[in-house]
């Protein structure tokens, strides 16, 4: 079974909310940045809130990200996975992203968002026990994945859930 490794975080020192995937799948791995499948809501619900177009450049898109306050990474660092799907993902491989690190050069988040289950249970399991005291400040959120396998919601209801959610943790 393949290893795969997730992509550096993309943040700025003034972060207060970070979003958090499991790992990238294959499109995006193929690409080389996040949410690359053509038919994941993440950029259209996202860039909807921040103002900006999803076709945007890669590199446009982030920067928006960024001025928005928002950080953007994956729970894990590395796992092994057959295919996108993170029910593919070998529980026993998963290696977690440094997030003691990363939150100590973040001081100012205050939210994890975490996009869908699977982030959700890993970044509880496996990252926030890490934390120390620094989880407790941590209000940490599941929302609907915005992935093209999780159709069970319409992106009109996901972008509902996601907008009401980044409103809260970074205001109006």
């Amino acid at each position: 079974m393949p290893t795969v490794s997730s992509f550096p975080p993309i943040a700025a020192p003034r972060a207060r909310v970070l979003i958090v995937g499991s790992m990238p799948g294959e499109a995006s791995l193929r690409a080389g940045r996040y949410y690359a499948h053509p038919h994941n809501a993440f950029w259209p619900v996202v860039g909807a809130f921040c103002g900006f177009a999803p076709d945007l450049p890669y590199a446009a898109r982030t920067a928006r990200l960024r001025a928005a306050g928002i950080a953007l990474w994956d729970v894990l660092q590395s796992c092994e996975r057959d295919g996108s799907l993170d029910a593919s993902i070998v529980a026993a491989s998963e290696r977690p992203n440094d997030f003691a690190g990363f939150l100590a050069a973040q001081p100012r988040i205050r939210a994890v968002l975490c996009n869908g289950g699977k982030a959700f249970a890993a970044f509880r399991r496996a990252v926030l026990p890490g934390l120390g005291a620094r989880a407790t400040d941590l209000e940490v959120l599941r929302l609907p994945s915005t992935s093209p396998a999780h159709a069970s919601r319409s992106r009109a209801a996901k972008q509902r859930l996601w907008h009401a959610a980044l409103l809260r943790c970074l205001g109006g």
